[in-house]
């Protein structure tokens, strides 16, 4: 049992720790700005004053659903990680085996359809809505 938990929390936290560094990238470090033409632009003044910034519906709506779809997503790893933890501990019991591998197919499948989800959601919203 000391197993068990000892490898959810070293899970958990490999989690976290991969997240936060993906949350301190330098893509996340400057606002998005654009000029009157609509360019991207690195004027801070012009930033800071709210001229031009990209806060309008179409991108507000696509940050939500990407941030839904990337819940999605780590909740589908989370799955298989769970999966992959109950097969282990199995211990050649055939009903548990079968219940630990379908929870990793689940999961998969979970993973496979918040990609191409994610990766629809962008091709529609940036060629349908995007700035012509």
């Amino acid at each position: 049992m000391k197993k068990l938990i000892l490898s959810i929390v070293a899970a958990a936290l490999t989690v976290l720790g991969l997240g936060s560094v993906a949350s301190i990238s330098p893509a996340y470090a400057a606002p998005q700005c654009f000029d009157k033409n609509g360019n991207l632009t690195n004027d801070l003044a012009q930033c800071a004053g709210g001229e031009g910034q990209a806060d309008n519906l179409m991108g507000t709506l696509t940050t939500v659903i990407n941030v839904i779809l990337a819940v999605v997503g780590f909740i589908a790893v989370i799955m298989i990680i769970i999966g992959g933890i109950s097969f282990i501990t199995s211990q050649g019991d055939s009903s548990k085996v079968t219940k630990a591998r379908n929870t990793i197919l689940y999961g998969v499948v979970g993973l496979v359809v918040a990609l191409l989800a994610f990766a629809i959601v962008n091709f529609v919203l940036t060629n349908v809505f995007g700035n012509n």
